[in-house]
């Protein structure tokens, strides 16, 4: 990594020629917006960031950072939260924002294609209109580029029923460090034509290969939804209560768990009133499909578990604008909540069934060092955020207890079956506990195939594997 050439005036003018000297980006203020993503207060600034609009400019600008041996970090839009990508050893930032057309709406086939540049909620809306749906649905989906959604196999709130994006990317045309441009996949249902390289790419974190146009399964909208808020008393019961939800053989489009001190922080950030926010815990359920019959049925089941349960009440929102309020709220509790202080935000996941043990052990792992986590996340698959933030404790403790605590949740995390990312990615800032969750036989395979794809790793080094 340390043989990386730095960029003279030569490469910056055949980058010139490549892509025209205004997507040329080399001063501070221009690439200030490329020096950092939305992983805690990291900075790493770019020599240059580089705007190209064709598959050919990237196979050109690729090829020429690969024989002058050049580090490139693939971008979308900036969204991730482990540090993916960030410019670790300068170089070249290869954004991907002016690749935004939505090329081809297939409703016969109930596929769509795309470019990497294209903002999540405009193709969801784009579609919508169209009585269609991408269900996938990250956070940040106002913002986030689908380039970025397949690099982290990007999930969100609806992956309880719906999958997350692998689970609808059926094609990718890509391009590899030395410039090489191939195609994977396609409109294809079926498709066993040797080794799956397209779910290879999915969820590699921009290491193995630059995608610049990807084919998305897309299915029928749903015409009816049901939203319920639950608060609890107890964090354990809340979790515990949504087990039991699934094992009545009812099935969410969302359920989201909330503690008090998540919702607590965003009405303090946005200066709103949350239902029932004193309560230890929130469940966010959501149901949808075409028969509204179905879901009346389906919401009073879930009532009555509920209660059974120790739910202090069922809240039903029940127009849309109501349930807009609720989802916008959901949507920018990590934004409160790292307004806080400085913080630590780790992406746990464990099968749904030991949610509950989770939710204890985050609990008991944090108080035994008496520093402070609040948890939310997409309980309905296993998934929870758990920020620990810095507060009062001082500096030196914050750097050396740290680690500490990170490794026991992780090592905990993983007894009850589960591994330390569900969706935000390894990145830059999770890749030293990777040896935590993985052998060190599949690390040598992930390793060999990095070598296989970057035989000089200059594709977002430093990233994933140490």
């Amino acid at each position: 990594m340390s043989d990386f050439n730095k960029i003279d005036r030569k490469i910056l003018d055949k980058l010139k020629q490549i892509i025209g000297e205004k997507y040329v980006l080399t001063e501070k203020f221009d690439l200030e917006p490329y020096s950092h993503d939305e992983t805690e207060d990291l900075v790493y600034w770019p020599e240059v960031a580089v705007k190209p609009q064709t598959t050919e400019e990237v196979s050109a600008i690729l090829k020429l950072c690969y024989d002058n041996n050049i580090p490139v970090t693939p971008r979308g839009g900036g969204t991730g939260l482990s540090g993916g990508a960030l410019p670790v050893y300068g170089g070249v930032v290869l954004s991907l924002e002016r690749m935004n057309r939505i090329i081809e709406i297939d409703v016969a086939n109930m596929m769509a294609v795309v470019e990497p540049g294209v903002i999540t909620s405009v193709f969801q809306d784009t579609l919508e209109a169209m009585g269609l749906f991408y269900p996938v649905d990250p956070a940040s989906r106002e913002s986030c580029l689908l380039g970025g959604n397949i690099a982290e196999n990007s999930g969100g709130p609806r992956a309880v029923k719906y999958g997350v994006t692998k689970d609808y990317v059926y094609g990718l045309k890509a391009v590899l460090p030395d410039g090489r441009v191939f195609s994977t996949g396609g409109k294809l249902l079926k498709n066993v034509a040797g080794y799956n390289l397209t779910q290879l790419l999915v969820g590699s974190e921009g290491t193995l290969a630059v995608v610049t146009e990807i084919t998305f399964k897309i299915i029928a909208k749903p015409k009816y939804r049901q939203t319920m808020l639950v608060p609890f008393n107890s964090l354990h019961d809340a979790a515990t209560t949504l087990t039991e939800i699934f094992k009545a053989k009812i099935v969410p489009s969302a359920a989201e768990f909330i503690e008090q001190a998540a919702i607590k922080a965003a009405e303090v950030k946005f200066e709103r009133k949350f239902p029932y926010s004193d309560s230890a815990a929130l469940l966010l359920l959501e149901l949808d499909g075409n028969y509204p019959e179905i879901l009346e049925t389906q919401s009073e089941q879930i009532g009555e578990i509920c209660l059974a349960g120790n739910a202090i009440d069922v809240y039903i929102a029940d127009n849309p604008d109501k349930q807009a309020e609720l989802w916008d709220t959901r949507r920018k509790i990590g934004e409160a909540v790292k307004s806080i202080a400085p913080y630590k935000e780790e992406d746990t996941v464990v099968p749904r069934a030991n949610l509950p043990a989770l939710v204890d052990k985050i609990k008991e792992i944090t108080a035994r060092h008496n520093i402070t986590a609040i948890s939310y996340g997409h309980a309905g698959d296993g998934n929870i955020h758990c920020n620990i933030i810095k507060k009062d404790i001082s500096d030196e403790r914050w750097e050396n207890e740290l680690p500490t605590v990170i490794a026991e949740l992780f090592t905990e995390v993983v007894k009850l079956g589960g591994t330390i990312s569900g969706e935000h990615g390894i990145g830059l800032v999770q890749k030293r506990y990777l040896p935590l969750a993985l052998s060190e036989t599949e690390l040598d395979l992930m390793r060999q195939i990095k070598r296989v794809f970057d035989p000089k790793g200059i594709l977002n080094p430093g990233k994933v594997l140490e």
